[in-house]
């Protein structure tokens, strides 16, 4: 079964950390979570994982009573913004668990699971 995985930052810390490098603890953190990238590209669960860029950048597409516009930056004020994703394939929700914690202990910040609809989904 897929899941995704989503990955969340408080919006304070993400401005923090674009505006002077890296700690050396968040350089341990992100070297701890590609060893378990590496775990999960090794039994084939990983299916894809990526960063995303700041949330200034981004563009929302909505409806504006009877017009769609798009408009600069995220749709709402967020004090936690989605900063990353990741794509697993595995057994069922005990192992997406698993692997949650594992990024959870490694870069501190909440995961949140969301299984994926398809042929093997159930709710």
């Amino acid at each position: 079964m897929k899941y995704l995985l989503l990955g969340y930052t408080p919006a304070a810390a993400w401005d923090a950390a674009t505006a002077d490098a890296p700690s050396d603890e968040a350089l341990a953190a992100f070297a701890t979570y590609q060893e378990l990238e590496r775990d999960l590209i090794a039994s084939g669960e990983l299916v894809t994982s990526e960063g995303l860029g700041h949330p200034a950048v981004s563009t929302t597409v909505h409806r504006d009573g009877v017009d769609v516009v798009a408009t600069d930056g995220p749709f709402a004020e967020l004090k936690e913004v989605l900063a990353s994703f990741a794509v697993i394939d595995v057994t069922g929700r005990e192992r997406a668990v698993e692997i949650a914690a594992r990024i959870v202990e490694a870069l501190g910040e909440p995961i949140e699971i969301r299984p994926i609809m398809g042929a093997d989904f159930a709710a």
